[in-house]
């Protein structure tokens, strides 16, 4: 749970390295993608997060057929979230579709267009493709195996609490495929695609308690300690940050990032501050 949770937290923090470090020009990170379906996914990351605290008050004797309320609760409202961002997607009943004036040149995923084009000159069938994206992501599946084991060998061998191990240290390690990606389409241009990835997998990570309750057969989140609803409430008040700056749009740039950023990286850095203080006592 810690590495979920903390997974979720430091992955928004993950938009504060895009910020400083991909973006080029003077406007920061959330200045440029501004739309409503980012605003939209946001708010599908904090409902999710909202579930999962509620579902933590629920007696763990709640269980039928492997199955508890939230987990379910959580993947049908993703589900739901990503039947309605498909159609904000296509349309909304406001200016512009949602999108800010003066925001992203191109359209969002304009970069997929071009790498498929690249793809079809070189002659790269859509099979081969396929089986490059089945092939990499086996051994991601199979990485995640080692990192736990190994993590657990640091972590005793370092004396650090595994709660702390895992929403620091090994959420940050499961979080760089998402700084890869996300640098790449922001140098790219692409900064909607960069964010919604960040929203997206923030969205999806919760999903896996419903996997985890089908395979252990037993209620996973009535037994969260107050560690793992510490970071569920601190992820969702970055996000909630984030938020803000797709709407407000903020053009200053504070130490090289966008105020919106400076502001997550130290209610981060406060909110680890606070997570030794509840691990130790």
């Amino acid at each position: 749970m810690g590495n979920i949770l903390g997974g979720i937290a430091i992955q928004t923090v993950v938009l504060v390295v895009l910020d400083g470090f991909g973006v080029r020009g003077g406007q920061p990170l959330t200045y440029r993608p501004a739309s409503l379906v980012l605003v939209l996914e946001a708010a599908l990351v904090v409902a999710v997060l909202a579930v999962v605290i509620a579902g933590t008050q629920l007696p763990a004797s709640l269980i039928v057929w492997r199955l508890t309320p939230a987990p379910v609760l959580v993947a049908v409202l993703w589900v739901v979230g990503l039947l309605l961002l498909q159609r904000a997607g296509r349309s909304l009943p406001w200016h512009e579709d949602g999108d800010a004036p003066d925001g992203q040149d191109r359209p969002r995923g304009h970069r997929r267009h071009h790498v498929e084009q690249q793809a079809s000159h070189k002659g790269t069938s859509t099979a081969k493709s396929a089986v490059i994206f089945g092939v990499a992501a086996l051994v991601t599946l199979v990485a995640g195996v080692f990192l736990e084991r190994s993590g657990d060998a640091i972590a005793d061998h370092i004396g650090l609490s595994g709660v702390l191990f895992g929403a620091t240290v090994l959420a940050a390690a499961t979080s760089l495929p998402e700084v890869s990606t996300g640098i790449t389409s922001v140098r790219n241009g692409d900064y909607q695609l960069a964010v919604s990835d960040i929203f997206g997998g923030n969205a999806f990570l919760p999903v896996l308690f419903l996997v985890g309750t089908l395979v252990s057969g037993q209620a996973i989140l009535p037994h969260a300690e107050n560690t793992d609803i510490y970071l569920t409430a601190l992820a969702a008040l970055l996000t909630l940050v984030y938020a803000a700056g797709l709407l407000f749009r903020p053009r200053r740039r504070v130490a090289g990032v966008g105020v919106d950023s400076l502001i997550v990286l130290v209610l981060y850095a406060a909110g680890i501050g606070g997570l030794v203080a509840i691990a130790t006592s």
